[in-house]
């Protein structure tokens, strides 16, 4: 896609580290550089005010990747191509059928309702869940990596949904500011909603997290 866009040697392409690295892979295989640009801590998708201020006389182009189900703020992406010239690109995620979107759906009404201590997504039109992320406090006790074990021994099949945000890997380490994403890569935390999960799996889901999140005080 990068290259039949027309990018290549030496061309910037703003991307989000927050995520998978293979589309900063695919940008240095088309012969470009990766720009890393921060993200909305609230859609973990690129934030367009920050793609903004990441342009060079370089930048050729913008890619966009849908995040856990939520699309990126493409309408505002568009417009920042539009005034600097640039491609916007869209990195989509796998379509499903309408039946198992509409069963993650519920299940993560259920658990907005009943979470209590963690901070869960928000619910904004066109999301499909396709994971149920919440935010563990970090100034918490236990801190998100502690609370994930917790969960485990109790049954809960949580994640780390990106356990190291790009701009940290060996291959692609910058120094760039991007506070939001390094919050969400420590703070971050997928909970199962899967369709095939019952309701006594899902009460087992809010029974654990809620058990450990009084535990979850700021520290002073």
């Amino acid at each position: 896609m990068l290259r039949a866009a027309g990018v290549g040697l030496g061309d910037e392409v703003i991307v989000p580290a927050f995520g998978d690295v293979e589309v900063a892979e695919a940008v240095t295989l088309a012969g470009g550089l990766p720009v890393f640009a921060d993200i909305d801590p609230g859609t973990y998708c690129l934030d367009p005010v920050a793609v903004a201020a990441a342009v060079t006389g370089r930048t050729a182009a913008v890619v966009a990747v849908h995040r856990f189900g939520r699309p990126a703020d493409v309408p505002r992406l568009l417009e920042v191509g539009r005034r600097h010239g640039l491609l916007v690109l869209q990195e989509g995620e796998s379509e499903e059928p309408y039946d198992e979107i509409a069963q993650r759906r519920q299940r993560a009404a259920f658990l907005d309702e009943r979470l209590k201590g963690v901070t869960t997504p928000e619910a904004t039109v066109g999301h499909t869940y396709q994971q149920y992320v919440v935010r563990v406090p970090g100034n918490g006790r236990p801190d998100r990596d502690a609370f994930a074990r917790a969960l485990r021994a109790r049954g809960v099949d949580c994640r780390v949904p990106v356990k190291t945000p790009v701009h940290r890997l060996p291959e692609f380490r910058r120094c760039v500011s991007l506070p939001e994403t390094e919050r969400a890569a420590d703070e971050t935390l997928a909970l199962p909603v899967d369709a095939s999960l019952t309701k006594r799996d899902m009460q087992r889901i809010v029974a654990a997290c809620n058990a450990l999140g009084g535990l979850l005080q700021p520290a002073l």
